[in-house]
């Protein structure tokens, strides 16, 4: 796909024409696809501009969308909704993966770089529309990929699921802090497979895997969130 097939695709899925084309492209061009072309041939300025844009359209709408909430959770509310892992979400969701321009030497490695990538483009487009078209066309594209998720209930799905499963542990009749335990630990060096269990006292309620001890850690804390979602509430121990 060349440069023009690029923005083309990129201004149909944003809805909008850009008068400075040359932001879109570098919107969408990575660092290893800009090297010896200067600073402005990548999305790493846009993305520093777009960064601040972003944070200040979600600050100011989750501000006046809830005018009961107090400053603590305005603030979870808005990581929640500018982190790293919602952004290329919705990036992928858009079918940005598809229109980034990688340079030769990061081709061999998107499969542990592609995320940053999708979230670095993601508030680089954020930047390009605001510097093409003004703070109302990047109010506009923002919130409409992200006003799904404005609601208070992103601030527990967005969060942490050992953290989540301690305030969920707490809150209930067991006030019990979670601990973990590492149950095997397979597979060659270089492709190690974890597997924890969470622990509520000395009952097993949650059980994960990964490829690092804390990766699955998350991977039980989830798995036992799960279950007590699906029990109501009610900690249930697992065999």
């Amino acid at each position: 796909m060349n440069s023009v097939e690029r923005l083309t695709a990129l201004e149909g899925v944003l809805g909008y024409t850009f008068n400075n084309r040359d932001l879109a492209v570098s919107a969408l061009t990575h660092p290893s696809a800009a090297e010896g072309k200067g600073v402005q041939a990548s999305y790493e300025r846009l993305e520093f501009l777009g960064d601040a844009v972003l944070g200040d359209i979600v600050a100011r709408e989750v501000f006046e969308r809830f005018p009961d909430m107090d400053e603590g959770r305005l603030t979870d509310l808005k990581i929640a909704l500018v982190e790293g892992k919602m952004l290329s979400a919705r990036a992928e969701e858009l079918g940005l993966k598809d229109l980034i321009l990688f340079g030769e030497s990061e081709l061999g490695t998107l499969g542990r770089g592609l995320r940053h990538a999708l979230e670095d483009v993601f508030e680089a487009i954020v930047g390009a529309l605001y510097m093409d078209g003004g703070y109302d066309v990047a109010h506009d594209f923002v919130c409409r990929v992200l006003d799904p998720y404005m609601v208070p209930e992103q601030i527990e799905r967005s969060m942490n699921p050992k953290t989540r499963l301690q305030e969920i542990l707490q809150s209930g009749r067991t006030r019990t802090t979670p601990t973990y335990r590492l149950e095997s630990e397979d597979g060659p060096a270089h492709q190690r497979v974890f597997t924890s269990v969470a622990l509520c006292g000395d009952f097993v309620v949650g059980r994960g895997t990964g490829s690092s001890k804390k990766e699955s850690e998350g991977a039980a804390a989830a798995d036992a969130i799960a279950r007590i979602e699906d029990a109501h509430g009610i900690v249930r121990p697992i065999v």
